[in-house]
């Protein structure tokens, strides 16, 4: 009695060539694709939060932070200038009665704006925007550098002697001169663009998006 065992055998064959997917490598494959999908929601959260930024200064705040810079020196002028003064007789020549000084002097002007005068009702705040309203600027300082100011030439009459207060009177002159040096070449107007610039730097670091300044 023949048996052909051949179909079973092949059966057996195929049944064995099947791959057999454990529990456990299902269960850590799925695991695997969660923690993907849960990591890379937080990551999209957290890089929206970023990109709103959050606003919490008020008015009084921003005036508080502003007012505390006091006295803003934003320009520094400086300047080498020759000034003359001298005194005179009015019935002898110079040569005879005259006191003639020259004066070398290097000095600077100090400009910028008193942000101590900065009124509450010259801020206002609206969400993500700030507009201020700044002092006017000024000088602040005008001084004469004595290590190197000096004298470069004196005449005195053949009659007279060295006036103590001439030299005294041609530096309040040169001061004058400085000053009104420094405002006709526009420190004014360099110190508040200056005071516009530092203010408006401060704000954006504060959080606003629109700065409005003037």
């Amino acid at each position: 009695m023949m048996i052909n065992n051949a179909p079973f055998a092949d059966e057996l064959a195929t049944r064995g060539n099947t791959p057999k997917v454990y529990p456990w490598v299902l269960g850590t494959f799925l695991g695997a694709v969660l923690t993907l999908v849960v990591v890379g929601a937080l990551v999209w959260w957290s890089s929206g939060l970023r990109g709103r930024t959050q606003i919490n200064v008020n008015q009084p705040t921003v005036v508080r932070q502003i007012q505390q810079l006091q006295r803003l020196e934003t320009v520094n002028y400086t300047m080498d200038k020759i000034i003359s003064g001298e005194h005179a007789n009015a019935f002898l020549p110079k040569f005879l009665a005259g006191d003639r000084l020259l004066l070398v002097v290097h000095g600077e002007v100090v400009g910028g704006i008193n942000l101590a005068a900065l009124q509450p009702g010259d801020v206002m705040v609206q969400g993500q925007k700030v507009s201020i309203h700044l002092p006017a600027a000024e000088v602040f300082s005008t001084r004469i550098d004595n290590a190197r100011t000096k004298v470069y030439s004196r005449d005195t009459g053949l009659f007279s002697s060295p006036d103590p207060n001439l030299e005294s009177e041609v530096r309040e002159e040169a001061e004058r001169q400085l000053q009104q040096a420094a405002l006709q070449d526009g420190i004014l107007k360099t110190a508040a663009d200056n005071a516009r610039s530092t203010i408006s730097g401060m704000l954006h670091g504060f959080g606003f998006h629109e700065v409005d300044i003037h």
